[in-house]
């Protein structure tokens, strides 16, 4: 087992993408962040999605997470998902709320369509004013489901982590 752990939440490939080109990386164990009830990851119904997303966002939900995830067995944890609504999904909350990542580094990522990071990372600090917060990579959706390793690379190295 590694001290790294790549979480992330994905619906539509491109953050789970990043992970595990981030994961080859760092040789970093993975898991996701799957949510107890699945969000239809059909893209033609994108704009049910989206709305769902508003909503949950908009009565500030916290969709429960299926499993318990290995949080207090790393100390270096990375943390990828897509961006909604200009933020990140409400299940990311929800992981802030149940784990504490107090002493941990965490390193986050996230796939967007345009809007950077969103301040997510901010808010991550925010969330977690215990831990160690590293410079995040946001990664253009079009982009990761190329394959981005370069630019991973490049930004795993500038963070000191290979």
């Amino acid at each position: 087992m590694s001290d790294k752990l790549v979480l992330y939440f994905s619906v539509y490939g491109t953050a789970r993408a990043v992970a595990e080109e981030i994961v080859r990386q760092t040789g970093a164990d993975i898991a996701e962040i799957k949510p107890a009830v699945p969000y239809d990851n059909d893209r033609s119904h994108y704009n049910a999605l989206a709305k769902l997303a508003k909503k949950e966002h908009d009565e500030d939900m916290r969709p429960a997470i299926a499993w318990t995830l290995p949080v207090a067995e790393h100390e270096t944890i990375y943390i990828g998902y897509p961006m909604w609504w200009y933020t990140f999904p409400m299940i990311i909350y929800t992981l802030f709320d149940q784990y504490d990542f107090s002493g941990k580094t965490i390193i986050p990522f996230n796939t967007h369509m345009g809007s950077g990071d969103g301040g997510t990372y901010a808010t991550i600090r925010k969330l977690a004013p215990n831990a160690t917060v590293l410079d995040g990579l946001p990664v253009e959706m079009k982009q990761a489901e190329r394959g981005d390793a370069q630019r991973i690379v490049q930004w795993l190295k500038s963070i000191g982590q290979i």
